[in-house]
């Protein structure tokens, strides 16, 4: 898969309930980035992989098999699409970067306290306790994260892409 389009960057997707699968392909195609999704053997990656550019890697099942493949392909420079603090803390100590499919780049500077949070939360749980779920996945998220997704892809490539118009404030 390397090597078929012009690029340094590549974009992994945690393809374990991604919403934005999709456009992310889409909007890597127009960037020429290449793009590997990665998750377990119930994983339909037929639909996506005929696609030039779009390649799959199925794992075994297992708690975060998918993720650890993933962070062992990843290089510096590369996305990865992640939903998960995890193998977003992963990723971000490769190098690369993280990106939650509702357009929120994670942070090297804020990785180790959402990754307390989710300690505690998980804690509370398994004392019983009950956290918020996330909101209901919105056509926002999805417009946030092409925005992000184009973004970073422009400034690891040096290709602007389709990028659209910043939002203008109303006055």
């Amino acid at each position: 898969m390397r090597g078929t389009l012009p690029s340094m960057t590549t974009l992994y997707i945690d393809a374990d309930a991604c919403p934005v699968t999709r456009q992310a392909i889409s909007i890597a195609h127009s960037a020429r980035v290449p793009v590997v999704l990665v998750g377990n053997e119930t994983q339909n990656f037929a639909r996506y992989t005929e696609r030039s550019g779009v390649s799959a890697v199925q794992v075994a099942s297992g708690r975060d098999a998918a993720d650890f493949a993933m962070v062992e392909m990843l290089r510096a420079g590369d996305v990865v699409v992640t939903h998960d603090t995890g193998l977003a803390a992963m990723a971000l100590g490769r190098g690369a970067h993280a990106l939650s499919p509702r357009g929120r780049m994670w942070l090297a500077s804020t990785i180790d306290l959402e990754l307390a949070v989710r300690h505690a939360e998980q804690r509370h749980r398994r004392a019983g306790g009950r956290t918020r779920g996330p909101a209901p996945f919105d056509d926002d998220d999805r417009e946030r994260f092409a925005l992000a997704l184009r973004r970073v892809l422009a400034e690891m490539t040096g290709r602007p892409g389709r990028t659209p118009a910043p939002d203008v404030p109303e006055l």
